[in-house]
């Protein structure tokens, strides 16, 4: 497996183009981008076949300024030191777009989980879960679910701490709602998404009834995303893309089969009446919307020119490098930035966190409510400053996260 492009070249560009604007100095620069604290761990595990496996783990707290250490844990075979650094900046710069109390970091395995027993990965999770326990906490880093990690892996998260220090819900979100888990948050991601399109919708005059949208990745976010867009805003899902390729219909696709092939195929390759196609393909059709939903840097130099959306949503992080932002540009395609619109997850762990906190439960309906209204005010403030300031949707969320970074840092007294 191939790792792709830097994306750390990715975010070092964004927010220099964004302190530049800002006139920020090179001292606050500096204390900006410098992460709090960055651990690396090696986790012994044992596997089902009686061997010793020892895999490389890292937790990156970014910044901690704003509240606590907020990011999601993935296990992945390209999982490396620079991936989690970058991702752990792009959480701080998220939420505070999205304004609530918490910092940015990330955290990933270095392993490939598609190979791994459930036995196996629990013994990973909770070795990884011992070695890095004493920088986790409510008030300190609280984790989340991410790239091939879910509910149960947060189950085990819990468990592990609250083995050490009591019983604590609240150090970690996305776990089972019968464990203290948040209504609605597995689907917040990919609904955050949806409520990024409607407000996109709002200010282009964009019908959605019936606009083309083609999904790039089909795990948590793009399926949720493809099925909430289909049946609460009336899309049309002409193409979606995984691991393994993608299928294509100009008439659109039925979500609710191609979830059904996908479960039980593991792969939206071969459903019937669709065309095959590869990922760059879906990159390249002619639709209304794109979403990048997978990993990042798949909108390079290479693959932005066949790009033929209008628009582009990102849903995944760092999807889009420099180079293929400019070419955007050029072309007039209107991207909303991942760092705006990939937000749902992270508000509704807010909510979940809040709500263990608090002992308390909201039903479904106020979390979504609660999600629109803060994904929508969002958008709206990041839009507002793009419009005021002649920058791209981009270089404005930058901005607002940045300044209200740089903010709390002087009030704090750094």
């Amino acid at each position: 497996m191939t790792k792709p492009p830097g994306c750390k070249a990715i975010i070092d560009s964004n927010f220099a183009l964004a302190c530049d604007r800002l006139g920020l100095d090179e001292e606050l620069r500096s204390l900006l981008k410098t992460p709090h604290r960055e651990l690396r761990v090696e986790v012994p595990v044992r596997m089902d076949d009686g061997k010793l496996k020892i895999f490389v783990a890292y937790r990156v707290q970014h910044s901690g300024v704003r509240g606590p250490h907020k990011g999601g844990i993935r296990y992945h075979p390209l999982v490396d030191y620079e991936e989690v650094l970058a991702l752990a900046e792009a959480m701080t710069w998220k939420t505070a777009i999205a304004n609530i109390p918490f910092g940015g970091a990330k955290g990933g395995i270095n392993c490939d989980p598609k190979t791994m027993s459930p036995r196996e990965l629990e013994r990973l999770t909770r070795a990884f879960t011992a070695r890095i326990h004493l920088i986790l906490g409510p008030f300190r880093d609280v984790p989340a679910p991410d790239v091939n990690t879910n509910a149960q892996v947060m189950a085990w998260i819990m468990d592990e701490y609250s083995s050490r220090h009591g019983y604590t819900p609240a150090c970690v979100t996305g776990k089972p709602v019968e464990l203290g888990g948040s209504k609605g948050r597995e689907a917040a991601t990919g609904r955050g998404v949806l409520y990024a399109v409607q407000s996109l919708a709002r200010e282009k005059n964009l019908t959605l009834d019936s606009a083309r949208v083609a999904i790039q990745g089909f795990g948590n976010v793009g399926s949720h995303a493809a099925r909430l867009l289909v049946e609460e805003a009336g899309c049309r899902i002409v193409g979606v893309s995984g691991s393994k390729g993608g299928v294509f219909n100009p008439e659109g696709l039925p979500v609710p089969e191609l979830l059904k092939h996908t479960r039980e195929s593991g792969s939206v390759t071969g459903f019937r009446d669709a065309d095959g196609i590869s990922n760059d393909e879906l990159l390249a059709l002619d639709c209304d919307i794109l979403i990048p939903a997978a990993l990042e840097c798949v909108l390079t130099g290479q693959t932005a020119p066949s790009v033929r959306a209008r628009f582009i949503v990102e849903a995944a992080n760092l999807p889009t490098t420099p180079e293929a932002d400019q070419i955007f540009a050029e072309q007039r395609i209107f991207v909303v930035p991942d760092v705006l619109a990939s937000a749902g997850g992270v508000i509704v762990s807010y909510f979940e966190w809040a709500q263990n906190l608090q002992q308390i439960f909201w039903e479904e309906e106020e979390v979504n409510e609660r999600l629109r209204k803060t994904m929508t005010r969002a958008y709206q403030e990041v839009s507002d400053l793009s419009q005021k300031e002649g920058v791209s949707m981009r270089l404005a969320a930058y901005m607002l996260a940045i300044s209200r970074v740089a903010q709390a840092e002087r009030l704090r007294g750094n």
